[in-house]
């Protein structure tokens, strides 16, 4: 079994599905998850994600230090209501854009596991197709 692992990420959980959100400083991490809030997804951590492997799956923490904050650039830090933990079941990749229009099924490998992988969407509605992803998954053929 594997240690906890400290990520420079994000992550939110909606729908009793975690989403971690990855990519560099300035990438639009906060943002995102700020995004997928107003949509009723919740906070689980903000700038530094705690993961850690419970079984079969990888379950995601908010250092203490950070736990129900989260940045708004311009703003500052703001309060948020916040869940102590969350499954993993899906990442985004902020510096990658995806091409294709129906994309293969990436997968991002963490603690021994596999999670599938999404890559930023220049869209606005993105958001909304991440909280969809979240209640239902996504169609695999």
């Amino acid at each position: 079994m594997t240690g906890p692992q400290i990520l420079h990420a994000s992550c939110i959980t909606a729908f009793g599905r975690g989403l971690l959100l990855r990519g560099r400083s300035g990438s639009g991490k906060s943002s995102l998850a700020l995004a997928l809030m107003a949509l009723g997804a919740e906070l689980v951590a903000d700038d530094r994600v705690v993961l850690e492997c419970r079984g079969d799956h990888i379950v995601a923490c908010a250092p203490s230090p950070l736990r129900g904050l989260i940045e708004a650039r311009g703003l500052g830090l703001l309060n948020a209501a916040w869940v102590r933990e969350a499954p993993v079941r899906f990442a985004v990749d902020l510096d990658q854009t995806e091409p294709d229009r129906m994309p293969p099924p990436r997968h991002l490998a963490l603690l021994g596991h596999e999670i599938p992988l999404f890559y930023r969407i220049e869209n606005i509605h993105f958001a909304s197709m991440l909280m969809q992803l979240l209640k239902a998954g996504r169609y695999e053929t």
